[in-house]
């Protein structure tokens, strides 16, 4: 049986995704199927509520999600800061160059071992390379994204998912069944 409207937002990663009955790590439930598509529901900080065709839905790290993919940007629209893997290039390279010239000075001997890793504390990066393919780091939120040169989309983080630490304001979003869209006429007339 399939829910009614469903639309699926995202997929599962192609290796399946562990799953919870609350977004509380104490509660595991039957982990999702790979590529298995998802509806997300709600986000509560790293966790993601979705639901699946069947009408199951469950608890995820969100982070993990696959997006599906949407409509392509109009030809020359810009990409958007999110999706855009530059800045996370740009970081990586900074941070590779600061680590090198720290070497440098460590080979030379102006730098010694205590300098060294004063001078080097706190850089992360991360970069693999292959063909057009790329996995970047992004240390400001922990995880690894994979590129194809036009988008990200994160494939692993460094650890568990989190809650936000108050229920939100409002109620949880609910899944709706389409309505029709009524037109009523200037003088008052539906159609």
């Amino acid at each position: 049986m399939t829910v009614p409207g469903f639309r699926p937002t995202h997929v599962v990663p192609e290796h399946g995704l562990s799953a919870w009955e609350t977004p509380d790590l104490d509660r595991p439930t039957v982990p999702l199927d790979p590529l298995l598509p998802v509806q997300l529901l709600e986000r509560r900080g790293d966790w993601g509520h979705v639901l699946c065709s069947n009408g199951w839905s469950a608890w995820v790290d969100g982070r993990l999600l696959v997006a599906v993919p949407q409509d392509p940007p109009a030809a020359g629209a810009p990409m958007t800061r999110t999706a855009d893997p530059r800045p996370l290039l740009a970081r990586a390279e900074k941070t590779l160059a600061r680590y090198r010239a720290a070497v440098a000075d460590l080979a030379d001997g102006s730098l010694d071992g205590e300098a060294f890793h004063a001078r080097t504390r706190g850089l992360r990066a991360g970069i693999v390379v292959d063909g057009e393919s790329a996995w970047l780091y992004d240390p400001d939120h922990g995880r690894w994204a994979y590129t194809d040169g036009t988008r990200l989309h994160t494939c692993a983080a460094d650890e568990a998912p989190r809650a936000v630490p108050h229920p939100p304001d409002h109620a949880p979003t609910k899944v709706v069944a389409d309505e029709p869209t009524r037109v009523v006429t200037p003088d008052g007339d539906p159609r």
